[in-house]
């Protein structure tokens, strides 16, 4: 397994014109993007198994179904940019699978000509233990219901943050004050998100590379330049470009 490089590419420019207050209601101004996503996702999930089987049994990802769940991951990744997992963004996410090279955030996935039959089988779960048990740290528990004390009758929903949601809380409580994003928050949750995907694309199926256990901070991903997109031909690759001033920044 190699851990020298990763096949995932994820980047974020930070926008360091971010408006101090329209972090406030991008819970509600994604609304649309999650209401799309909910089925994107179901979608997913579907096409992950019969990937899946397709691994097992030809040792391939079927191509257009990869496209699709990049694509799928991607909207993902901008939706969260531009929201709480970074708040990096103002410029409001596109509606699209595709790649955007105009927006400050991007994910790449090289296409594997082949994967491994046998690991399909383990991957997913028993591999990737020692990463999940990390990014339950990272990225919390979510909304989940629980059993108030006391009462065994009782439940409430909770909400459990995990470290990139409280990091994000403080950074937006930094630039509502005017103090701006600060760039040591904005370094490590863009490390910890880059880990999240690199162990999303080995446990959807996407890669047989195993996710290093390196925090690579920074809103550039160090390993190296993007790899092909999947739908570029063979040997030419998409390298993203630096975004100076993405539409729809919002002013201080």
């Amino acid at each position: 397994m190699n851990t020298s490089h990763s096949p995932v590419v994820l980047e974020g420019q930070l926008d360091t014109r971010v408006s101090r207050a329209l972090w406030l209601v991008k819970w509600l101004l994604l609304i649309p993007h999650y209401i799309i996503l909910f089925f994107l996702w179901i979608a997913f999930s579907v096409l992950t198994v019969v990937a899946w089987f397709a691994i097992l049994f030809t040792a391939r990802y079927p191509r257009a179904i990869f496209d699709f769940n990049l694509g799928v991951l991607r909207w993902t990744w901008r939706v969260d940019y531009y929201g709480y997992a970074a708040l990096g963004t103002d410029a409001y996410p596109p509606f699209t699978l595709e790649d955007v090279p105009g927006y400050p955030a991007r994910l790449h996935i090289a296409y594997p000509e082949r994967l491994s039959r046998g690991l399909v089988l383990v991957k997913s779960w028993l591999l990737a233990i020692p990463h999940l048990m990390l990014l339950s740290f990272f990225l919390g528990g979510g909304l989940y219901v629980a059993q108030t004390s006391g009462d065994p009758d009782t439940w409430a929903w909770a909400w459990g943050s995990g470290i990139i949601g409280l990091l994000v809380l403080f950074a937006g409580v930094a630039m509502l004050f005017g103090r701006g994003y600060p760039r040591g928050i904005f370094d490590l949750v863009l490390g910890m998100d880059r880990w999240a995907a690199r162990v999303g694309a080995y446990v959807f199926l996407m890669t047989d590379s195993y996710p290093p256990f390196r925090l690579d901070q920074g809103g550039s991903d160090p390993v190296g330049p993007a790899p092909p997109e999947p739908s570029a031909p063979t040997g030419e690759a998409l390298v993203p470009q630096p975004v100076e001033d993405p539409v729809g920044t919002g002013q201080p």
